[in-house]
C-alpha cells in the first residue's frame, strides 16, 4: 500500500504543474536540463519495467513519461 501511494503522489505530483503551463504558457522558471535529466530518466525506468515485465513500474512511468514530456516539449515550445 505504501508503494502504490507513493506511486500515486510521484507519477500525479507532475499534473499541477503541466495544468499551470498550459494555462499561462510561461516555462520560465522550468529548468532545461532538470525536466532532459528527468524524462529521460523515467524513459529508462519505464523500458526497464518493459524488460522485466513489471506492469507498476510500466503504468507509474508511463504516465509520468507523458507528464514530463508535456512539460518539457512547453519548455521547448515556449520561449
Amino acid at each position: 500500500m505504501i508503494g502504490f501511494i507513493a506511486a500515486c503522489l510521484t507519477t500525479f505530483g507532475f499534473v499541477p504543474q503541466v495544468i499551470k503551463i498550459f494555462q499561462t504558457k510561461d516555462t520560465s522558471a522550468i529548468s532545461l536540463g532538470m525536466y532532459s535529466m528527468t524524462v529521460t530518466g523515467i524513459a529508462l525506468w519505464f523500458i526497464h519495467g518493459i524488460n522485466i515485465g513489471d506492469a507498476a513500474l510500466m503504468v507509474a512511468n508511463g504516465v509520468s513519461l507523458v507528464l514530463t514530456g508535456t512539460i518539457l516539449l512547453c519548455k521547448l515550445t515556449y520561449h
